[in-house]
């Protein structure tokens, strides 16, 4: 269990900073910048953690499907970015995708 918060919190920091690299304006805004750099920092020393527990391929796959579908929903909320149909559907699917590693595969550590 302390792997998956792990990862969460990776995930969280990866989201954190991908969002502040918008606002960053090219690094020339410091706060944002400063952002983007400890958040990426942060995402991947947590996530490096997370691969003595978590096959690498299945950390990766969390980590970057629910990051992905974070980023987009951050993009959607705060910069108002829209999401048509096909958006949707494509995030719900890296959820799906990502509940099914999770739940159902052998190779994810339960």
């Amino acid at each position: 269990m302390k792997t998956y918060l792990l990862l969460f919190v990776a995930i969280v920091a990866e989201v954190v900073a991908t969002s502040a690299l918008k606002a960053s304006e090219n690094f020339t805004r410091p706060l944002p910048s400063l952002l983007v750099v400890v958040g990426y920092s942060t995402a991947f020393f947590l996530l490096s953690i997370t691969l003595k527990t978590l096959p690498i391929g299945v950390a990766y796959a969390i980590w970057s499907g629910v990051g992905t579908a974070l980023v987009a929903v951050v993009g959607w909320l705060y910069y108002r970015q829209s999401l048509d149909l096909p958006a949707i559907l494509g995030l719900t699917l890296i959820i799906a995708g990502t509940l099914v590693l999770n739940l159902f595969s052998k190779v994810a550590a339960h």
